[in-house]
């Protein structure tokens, strides 16, 4: 979801030369248009020894962002051994080989690494995960030398599957729970790229841990918010049967570089707008919620 969407969106900023990686050539190239197929190394297995190193050596890139992960829509999620490869240890070895090859690491984390209990969580706060995913991404957080890792959770569209919370909630029909009480303060995959492009890849010399979050906002609100601007038909009842919130503070962030977050119905309707750019499958014309 991630990968593809920053493939897309970097490569139109004249200022950077993107490439990527992908496990299945023939599935890569269904993906992208021509040019942006040719940016795609093919092949790569991020369990398999050393499966990284040619390619660095390859591209001799000067940043990597790590969009690699099992995440928990995946029935692979509770299989400890892929799980912990692929999110825990992985991030390490890409780490090690960034460094000795002189490139700097990204990595994505996820607010999962708390349990929800009372939201708001800053950088100082210890984390508390319940389960093994949220304990296999707190492993995997790099943050040694130029290395940073931007907690944050994410939302967007997959291609070719409907696992994510948007692409699972278009494919719906009739009514769906919108829970009340589940609290988000995630960003779009759009916007992430933007992230990328106008805050962290300027400046080199931000590493570490940092919380990259939008204002909090309901799945309840934030289900009826992609309905509207998506047209989707059909009708989301209130529920109050689950009560979680991992919303992040990124008043660090903000005060270290004055990102903020466009609202939330700015997010949507952009996200929207770059899936009909990208040719995905959507419902109607984005509409700005509140406007005529």
């Amino acid at each position: 979801m991630l990968g593809h969407t920053l493939l897309r969106e970097l490569s139109g900023a004249e200022e950077l030369d993107v490439h990527g990686t992908a496990r299945d050539a023939g599935r890569a190239r269904a993906m992208f248009p021509a040019h942006l197929a040719d940016r795609i190394v093919p092949g790569v297995d991020v369990t398999a020894p050393g499966a990284v190193r040619p390619i660095l050596a390859l591209l001799r890139p000067a940043v990597v962002v790590n969009c690699v992960g099992v995440i928990k829509q995946r029935p692979e999620v509770a299989d400890p051994s892929t799980t912990i490869a692929v999110n825990a240890l992985f991030p390490h070895l890409l780490a090690g080989e960034c460094a000795r090859q002189g490139a700097r690491l990204i990595q994505v984390g996820t607010d999962c690494v708390f349990s929800g209990s009372r939201g708001g969580y800053a950088e100082t706060d210890v984390p508390d995960p319940e389960d093994l995913y949220g304990r296999a991404k707190l492993l995997g957080e790099t943050t040694t030398g130029p290395a940073l890792t931007l907690r944050t959770s994410i939302i967007g569209h997959e291609v070719g599957s409907a696992r994510s919370l948007v692409d699972w909630f278009l494919s719906q029909r009739g009514t769906v729970n919108g829970f009340t009480g589940a609290v988000y303060s995630g960003v779009t995959t759009v916007e992430f790229a933007a992230l990328l492009r106008t805050v962290v890849l300027p400046r080199p010399d931000l590493s570490g841990l940092w919380h990259v979050a939008a204002d909090p906002i309901t799945k309840y609100d934030l289900l009826r918010l992609v309905a509207e601007v998506y047209g989707w038909p059909g009708r989301i009842e209130p529920s109050d049967a689950l009560r979680c919130d991992r919303s992040l503070s990124a008043a660090a962030l903000r005060a270290r570089t004055g990102y903020r977050p466009p609202a939330w119905p700015t997010m949507i309707e952009r996200l929207h707008r770059a899936a009909r750019d990208w040719g995905l499958p959507v419902t109607r014309p984005a509409a700005v919620p509140g406007r005529s």
